[in-house]
């Protein structure tokens, strides 16, 4: 059996793409489909549809413009950008955020801004980083027991790893 093709760059294929249907609003005219920045990325990049100023702690749903039809078996995670994060400290509160194969409502990207001065969003600029994934969903299944394990009950911070939390 043939082994499958490799990539220009000699890595394995990629996985089909997944067809999401999307809708544009008025307000998303001119503006460009979120995309990937690169080959390697796993986030496209989403734009701002509107003009909004995040004062200092301040959230907002900045608007997209855009709708989606996600398939079913898939999500859409919604998570920040480093950059915004590391220079201003603009990021998503519920990261990832999910959006769920069956909501029809416009895309928003809730941010918040946890940096020094206001921040100023404008219409264009790259806000946030979509993933489409699959998901899994789990069933209950009730017991009386369950089995033991060397962490047992060891809650936040129990494994280590910080120096201030080991004291």
């Amino acid at each position: 059996m043939p082994s499958p093709p490799t990539q220009p760059n000699g890595k394995k294929p990629l996985p089909a793409d997944v067809a999401v249907l999307v809708k544009r609003l008025p307000h998303f005219e001119g503006l460009e489909l979120p995309a990937y920045a690169t080959d390697g990325a796993a986030g496209m990049d989403v734009l701002a549809a509107e003009d909004v100023t995040l004062a200092v702690g301040a959230r907002h749903a900045v608007a997209t413009g855009l709708v989606v039809a996600i398939p079913h078996g898939f999500e859409i995670q919604v998570r920040p950008r480093s950059g915004l994060a590391l220079k201003f400290g603009i990021t998503v509160p519920n990261t990832p955020g999910t959006i769920d194969s069956d909501y029809r409502g416009e895309l928003k990207v809730i941010l918040i801004n946890h940096g020094r001065d206001p921040f100023e969003v404008r219409r264009g600029d790259r806000i946030a980083q979509l993933v489409l994934a699959p998901v899994t969903r789990a069933s209950w299944l009730k017991v009386e027991e369950l089995d033991e394990t060397l962490r047992g009950e060891g809650g936040f911070g129990s494994t280590g790893g910080l120096t201030a939390l080991e004291g």
